[in-house]
């Protein structure tokens, strides 16, 4: 009896089981990423800009834009001359796709008011990731995309049953004669720069992600 197999048949299933594997792998790298980002990273909390009430919540997830989403509240910083930058006339505007660091500075009383946590501040950015930043300080990664800024950090998914509550919510704070729409996000950010949202602040009322 002859009990030699070809090369092509002694190991069938490792045609299949090694893509099946590095599916696997890269769907698993994402959310470990995230994982690890909210167990190790230092929380952050940024200001959002004021947002069309009708249009914060769409559906299932929120959408959200901050200060530091415009290029006019950065481009004053430290290190922006750095930065690629097209011209088109006197308007001036970062390269499509540019990811670059902004450098996050704690405020100096950190304790919470009544209403909700203090907003960090921009104080730089750099094109490449700072080393030795001060304690009070972090590098939040960025990118440039038609016209804002994005981090990764513009879209919360709500559990489906508190969708009604955090609307309802927002259009009672809302409803408040000459109050900006205001509300402030805490983020974890990692020592890479990745970030991810943790929780939003509704005056006093925190939701959590």
């Amino acid at each position: 009896m002859n009990n030699t197999q070809s090369p092509t048949n002694s190991h069938p299933n490792w045609r299949f089981l090694v893509p099946l594997a590095c599916q696997a792998l890269l769907i698993l790298a994402i959310p470990a990423r995230a994982v690890y980002t909210s167990v190790t990273g230092e929380t952050v909390v940024l200001q959002t800009v004021p947002v069309d009430p009708y249009d914060f919540l769409r559906g299932y997830y929120q959408t959200l834009r901050y200060d530091i989403s415009r290029q006019e509240n950065l481009d004053k910083l430290p290190g922006w001359d750095e930065l690629p930058i097209q011209r088109n006339g006197d308007y001036t505007y970062l390269e499509e796709g540019t990811r670059f660091y902004v450098i996050m500075e704690a405020p100096e009383n950190s304790t919470a008011t009544v209403n909700q946590p203090p907003p960090w501040k921009p104080v730089a950015v750099s094109l490449n990731h700072p080393d030795n930043l001060p304690e009070n300080q972090i590098a939040l990664e960025g990118e440039y995309r038609y016209g804002w800024i994005d981090y990764g950090l513009e879209r919360y998914y709500m559990p489906e049953d508190r969708r009604e509550e955090i609307n309802a919510d927002i259009r009672q704070v809302n409803l408040k004669p000459g109050e900006q729409r205001a509300f402030v996000v805490e983020v974890k950010v990692d020592r890479f720069g990745d970030s991810v949202p943790v929780s939003l602040w509704v005056e006093s009322r925190n939701y959590r992600f």
